[in-house]
Protein backbone atom coordinates (compact mmCIF):
# COMPACT_ATOMS: atom_id res chain seq x y z
CA UNK A 1 0.00 0.00 0.00
CA UNK A 2 1.76 3.02 -0.98
CA UNK A 3 1.06 6.22 0.90
CA UNK A 4 -0.79 9.17 -0.26
CA UNK A 5 1.10 12.41 0.57
CA UNK A 6 0.01 15.80 0.96
CA UNK A 7 1.54 18.99 0.07
CA UNK A 8 3.98 20.10 2.77
CA UNK A 9 4.27 23.82 1.61
CA UNK A 10 1.74 26.54 1.38
CA UNK A 11 1.02 28.51 -1.89
CA UNK A 12 3.74 31.53 -1.98
CA UNK A 13 1.61 34.42 -3.32
CA UNK A 14 2.85 37.87 -3.06
CA UNK A 15 0.08 40.34 -3.59
CA UNK A 16 1.62 41.43 -6.70
CA UNK A 17 2.20 38.35 -8.28
CA UNK A 18 2.37 38.75 -12.59
CA UNK A 19 3.98 35.63 -12.68
CA UNK A 20 3.08 31.88 -11.33
CA UNK A 21 5.25 29.02 -11.26
CA UNK A 22 4.05 26.08 -10.95
CA UNK A 23 5.93 22.47 -10.75
CA UNK A 24 4.54 18.87 -10.06
CA UNK A 25 5.21 18.65 -6.44
CA UNK A 26 8.62 18.62 -3.65
CA UNK A 27 10.92 15.89 -3.43
CA UNK A 28 11.17 13.96 -0.36
CA UNK A 29 12.04 15.55 3.04
CA UNK A 30 15.55 14.32 3.32
CA UNK A 31 16.54 15.72 0.41
CA UNK A 32 15.09 19.09 1.16
CA UNK A 33 17.72 21.99 2.30
CA UNK A 34 15.10 24.59 3.32
CA UNK A 35 11.66 24.90 3.96
CA UNK A 36 10.52 26.50 0.30
CA UNK A 37 10.22 25.13 -3.45
CA UNK A 38 12.74 23.78 -4.65
CA UNK A 39 14.85 22.83 -1.86
CA UNK A 40 17.11 20.04 -3.32
CA UNK A 41 20.39 21.43 -3.26
CA UNK A 42 20.96 19.82 -6.71
CA UNK A 43 18.25 20.99 -8.25
CA UNK A 44 19.55 23.84 -10.56
CA UNK A 45 15.98 26.56 -10.26
CA UNK A 46 17.50 29.08 -8.19
CA UNK A 47 20.97 28.76 -9.97
CA UNK A 48 18.89 29.64 -13.04
CA UNK A 49 17.53 32.53 -11.02
CA UNK A 50 20.75 33.78 -10.08
CA UNK A 51 22.67 33.44 -13.59
CA UNK A 52 20.06 35.39 -15.12
CA UNK A 53 19.51 37.95 -12.77
CA UNK A 54 22.95 38.64 -11.02
CA UNK A 55 24.95 37.07 -13.85
CA UNK A 56 25.76 34.75 -11.15
CA UNK A 57 24.82 31.05 -10.27
CA UNK A 58 25.85 30.74 -7.13
CA UNK A 59 23.93 34.27 -5.95
CA UNK A 60 20.83 32.36 -3.50
CA UNK A 61 23.11 29.81 -2.68
CA UNK A 62 25.46 29.18 0.56
CA UNK A 63 27.90 27.75 -0.71
CA UNK A 64 29.90 27.23 2.60
CA UNK A 65 27.07 24.95 4.01
CA UNK A 66 25.77 23.73 1.11
CA UNK A 67 22.41 25.03 1.36
CA UNK A 68 20.05 28.10 -0.30
CA UNK A 69 20.05 31.68 1.06
CA UNK A 70 16.03 31.15 2.07
CA UNK A 71 15.53 34.70 2.86
CA UNK A 72 17.56 36.26 0.02
CA UNK A 73 15.19 34.26 -2.55
CA UNK A 74 12.16 35.36 -0.54
CA UNK A 75 13.22 38.81 -0.66
CA UNK A 76 13.59 38.48 -4.95
CA UNK A 77 10.27 36.87 -5.51
CA UNK A 78 8.23 39.49 -3.47
CA UNK A 79 9.98 42.65 -5.25
CA UNK A 80 9.43 40.81 -8.80
CA UNK A 81 6.12 39.56 -8.04
CA UNK A 82 6.40 35.80 -8.78
CA UNK A 83 4.26 32.94 -7.13
CA UNK A 84 5.18 29.65 -6.75
CA UNK A 85 3.15 26.52 -5.72
CA UNK A 86 2.72 22.98 -7.26
CA UNK A 87 -0.24 21.76 -9.86
CA UNK A 88 -0.67 18.55 -7.35
CA UNK A 89 -1.67 18.93 -3.96
CA UNK A 90 -2.04 14.92 -2.94
CA UNK A 91 0.69 12.09 -5.01
CA UNK A 92 1.40 8.57 -4.13
CA UNK A 93 5.62 8.30 -4.96
CA UNK A 94 5.16 5.02 -6.64
CA UNK A 95 9.15 4.65 -6.65
CA UNK A 96 9.68 6.31 -3.40
CA UNK A 97 12.13 9.11 -5.36
CA UNK A 98 11.39 12.86 -6.48
CA UNK A 99 11.37 11.61 -10.27
CA UNK A 100 8.38 13.13 -11.55
CA UNK A 101 7.77 9.78 -13.82
CA UNK A 102 6.74 8.03 -10.73
CA UNK A 103 4.95 10.18 -8.75
CA UNK A 104 0.98 9.85 -9.03
CA UNK A 105 -0.99 12.81 -8.96
CA UNK A 106 -3.93 12.13 -6.94
CA UNK A 107 -5.35 15.57 -6.18
CA UNK A 108 -4.28 18.52 -8.96
CA UNK A 109 -4.52 21.73 -7.50
CA UNK A 110 -7.33 24.18 -7.60
CA UNK A 111 -6.03 26.32 -10.42
CA UNK A 112 -9.24 29.05 -9.98
CA UNK A 113 -8.79 28.88 -5.79
CA UNK A 114 -4.93 30.20 -6.69
CA UNK A 115 -5.34 32.53 -8.89
CA UNK A 116 -8.40 34.43 -6.84
CA UNK A 117 -5.57 35.23 -4.17
CA UNK A 118 -3.70 36.97 -6.77
CA UNK A 119 -5.26 39.04 -9.33
CA UNK A 120 -2.58 40.78 -11.11
CA UNK A 121 -1.32 37.15 -12.42
CA UNK A 122 -1.78 36.90 -16.43
CA UNK A 123 1.03 34.38 -16.58
CA UNK A 124 1.44 30.76 -15.74
CA UNK A 125 4.77 28.74 -15.96
CA UNK A 126 5.31 25.13 -15.41
CA UNK A 127 8.58 23.00 -14.91
CA UNK A 128 8.56 20.14 -16.92
CA UNK A 129 6.41 17.89 -18.31
CA UNK A 130 4.12 16.25 -14.91
CA UNK A 131 3.38 19.77 -13.93
CA UNK A 132 2.49 20.58 -17.60
CA UNK A 133 0.20 18.03 -18.33
CA UNK A 134 -1.30 18.17 -14.94
CA UNK A 135 -1.99 21.95 -15.38
CA UNK A 136 -3.74 20.87 -18.71
CA UNK A 137 -6.31 19.25 -17.19
CA UNK A 138 -7.36 22.89 -15.56
CA UNK A 139 -8.22 23.89 -19.49
CA UNK A 140 -10.63 23.25 -21.62
CA UNK A 141 -9.32 20.62 -24.90
CA UNK A 142 -9.00 23.56 -27.24
CA UNK A 143 -6.25 24.70 -25.14
CA UNK A 144 -2.61 24.08 -26.75
CA UNK A 145 -0.07 22.93 -24.93
CA UNK A 146 3.20 24.34 -24.65
CA UNK A 147 5.93 22.97 -26.05
CA UNK A 148 9.39 23.55 -24.18
CA UNK A 149 10.45 27.34 -24.25
CA UNK A 150 7.39 28.56 -26.14
CA UNK A 151 3.61 30.26 -24.97
CA UNK A 152 0.21 29.23 -25.53
CA UNK A 153 -2.70 31.21 -24.86
CA UNK A 154 -5.74 30.28 -23.03
CA UNK A 155 -8.64 31.97 -21.39
CA UNK A 156 -9.82 30.58 -17.99
CA UNK A 157 -12.19 31.73 -15.02
CA UNK A 158 -12.57 35.10 -16.95
CA UNK A 159 -8.67 35.32 -17.11
CA UNK A 160 -6.64 35.77 -20.04
CA UNK A 161 -2.97 33.65 -19.28
CA UNK A 162 -0.21 33.29 -21.16
CA UNK A 163 1.26 29.99 -20.17
CA UNK A 164 4.51 28.83 -20.58
CA UNK A 165 6.44 25.55 -20.30
CA UNK A 166 10.14 25.76 -19.27
CA UNK A 167 12.64 22.81 -18.77
CA UNK A 168 13.10 20.86 -15.90
CA UNK A 169 15.59 22.17 -13.71
CA UNK A 170 15.83 18.88 -11.87
CA UNK A 171 19.90 17.69 -13.24
CA UNK A 172 18.08 14.59 -14.14
CA UNK A 173 16.73 16.70 -16.76
CA UNK A 174 19.73 16.08 -19.60
CA UNK A 175 20.53 19.92 -20.42
CA UNK A 176 22.85 22.27 -19.84
CA UNK A 177 22.52 25.21 -16.93
CA UNK A 178 23.32 27.87 -19.17
CA UNK A 179 20.44 26.14 -22.02
CA UNK A 180 18.00 26.08 -19.59
CA UNK A 181 18.63 29.62 -18.72
CA UNK A 182 17.89 30.57 -21.95
CA UNK A 183 14.59 29.04 -22.30
CA UNK A 184 13.76 31.16 -18.90
CA UNK A 185 15.04 34.37 -20.14
CA UNK A 186 12.48 34.59 -22.96
CA UNK A 187 9.75 34.69 -20.27
CA UNK A 188 11.45 37.27 -18.13
CA UNK A 189 12.25 39.05 -20.63
CA UNK A 190 8.59 39.13 -22.13
CA UNK A 191 7.63 39.85 -18.98
CA UNK A 192 9.95 42.58 -18.53
CA UNK A 193 11.98 41.03 -15.43
CA UNK A 194 14.70 41.23 -16.69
Amino acid sequence: MIDIESHPLEPFLPSNARLLMLGSFPPPKERWKMQFYYPNYQNDMWRIFGYLFFDDKNYFLDLSNKNFNEALIHEFLLEKGIAIFDTAVQVKRLKGNASDKFLEIVTATDLKQLLCKIPQCHTIMTTGDKATDTLMLSFSPETQKPQIGQIAHTNFAGRALDLYRMPSSSRAYPLALEKKAEAYAVLFKNLGFL
